[in-house]
């Protein structure tokens, strides 16, 4: 390796750890983005930013040395060696196939799609602290806001599959043929104006069971002529898939759809059937007593009876749910009674001296939480997932990802498609 005054392989690493921030600069998503693809030829689109990056954080280190591109280069280049140490969930060597990751969340669809042999080449994520998860876990730092026309101009050419789970937003198609103009404002818009300027092979997006009923069946009607007639893909009809038939004891429906570039001349496709319905709860329970944190307060417990109770007498059957440990989870989500509807009976806590601040005394039944690696549990994240934010934001964060095991499933059917043509 050619040296000139820095000493390229005496580099501090430290210098190079970076931190999610907002406003967010598009240069440390390019740097690990660069890392990441630098075998496969996507790095043309990273580089640049990727050089920047390196130059600066160089500067500011020497201040009184002569920082030329060749030194930034080459400290590149050795950072590349580096790469794997500390990653939970690398690249596959060999990758099969590349997709893209939109609306990443923690990265529950790049789990999935490299258990399979896939290649992540672009990842979009705007929640700052999903963006925290998914640096831990995977080394890369995914790209901002993807309605700017900024952060779509670092997607690559010549990947395979897109992966989005877009969040639904009505569409006012009153009076309209409902086709690719009229979703504007919405963020399927910006889905479908990435698929007609890339021109995937595959696509494969996930959202709530209810975008089948959206707006009386309007939205999802908009979706799938948007997809068919307007950018000529193959998309079969929509599936709900539940999550508790794929391994993981949490009832979670969410509608899938798929499609295939037509030219593939793909003109069949099954969704997966169930793999495994045996899982419980007392499968993703954690095996050593949990803090005294995840016990509930006995005014707590009682609030949650009343509330029950007042509901009960007008008819609803809204309240607070304790899962049985053979029984399997109601799905887990990121705010109103997700923690309340998923409660354990658990005797085994030994103190019960509180460490939060709570009101009463903690409970003598045993209901507690949760934890959050249980919800990461039940939604088929593997134990080496790093948590590394507080407990309020990986709840919100599992409460939004996907259930990987359903997800894979599914992905596996898209590749052998595309592995057949």
């Amino acid at each position: 390796m050619i040296k000139e005054r820095i000493d390229i392989e005496n580099i501090d690493g430290q210098l190079f750890e970076i931190k999610v921030v907002e406003p967010e600069s598009s240069k440390p998503a390019s740097f690990t983005h660069y890392l990441h693809n630098h075998k496969n030829g996507v790095s043309q689109f990273y580089k640049k930013d990727a050089l920047a990056f390196v130059k600066e954080r160089l500067v500011k280190k020497y201040p009184n040395e002569q920082i030329t591109n060749k030194v930034a280069e080459e400290a590149l280049q050795y950072l590349i060696f580096d790469l794997k140490k500390s990653v939970p969930f690398p690249a596959p060597e060999k990758p099969k196939f590349k997709f893209i990751d939109l609306f990443a969340g923690i990265g529950g669809f790049r789990i999935a799609l490299q258990n399979l042999n896939g290649k992540c080449v672009f990842t979009s994520e705007w929640d700052k602290y999903s963006k925290q998860t998914y640096k831990a876990n995977f080394g890369e730092i995914p790209f901002g806001d993807i309605t700017k026309p900024k952060t779509k101009s670092y997607i690559p050419d010549n990947f395979d599959v897109l992966c989005a789970g877009f969040p639904c937003q009505a569409f006012s198609i009153a009076g309209r043929r409902g086709g690719f103009e009229d979703t504007r404002g919405t963020l399927f818009f910006d889905v479908a104006e990435i698929i007609k300027e890339k021109q995937p092979k595959a696509i494969f997006l996930e959202n709530v069971k209810g975008l089948r009923n959206h707006d009386k069946g309007k939205t999802l009607a908009t979706i799938l002529n948007v997809l068919r007639q307007d950018l000529n893909y193959y998309v079969p009809e929509p599936q709900i898939i539940n999550a508790k038939e794929f391994g993981v004891p949490q009832n979670r429906e969410r509608i899938f759809i798929v499609g295939f570039r037509k030219d593939l001349g793909i003109t069949d496709f099954k969704y997966p059937e169930p793999k495994d319905k045996t899982a419980v709860l007392d499968d993703i329970l954690e095996e050593q007593e949990v803090s005294v944190k995840y016990y509930l307060s006995t005014t707590y417990v009682q609030t949650l009876r009343n509330h029950r109770a007042r509901h009960e007498s007008k008819g609803n059957g809204f309240g607070y749910e304790i899962i049985p440990n053979d029984g399997i989870a109601n799905a887990v989500v990121c705010g109103g009674m997700g923690r309340e509807r998923n409660l354990v009976l658990d005797d085994r806590l030994t103190n019960f001296i509180p460490v939060t601040n709570i009101s009463g005394e903690v409970n003598r039944e045993g209901i507690r939480k949760m934890t959050p690696r249980e919800w990461a549990r039940l939604q088929g994240f593997p134990d080496n997932f790093k948590i590394i934010v507080s407990d309020a934001q990986a709840y919100k964060q599992f409460g939004n990802s996907i259930a990987v095991p359903a997800i894979q499933a599914t992905a596996e059917k898209i590749i052998e498609k595309l592995n057949c043509k």
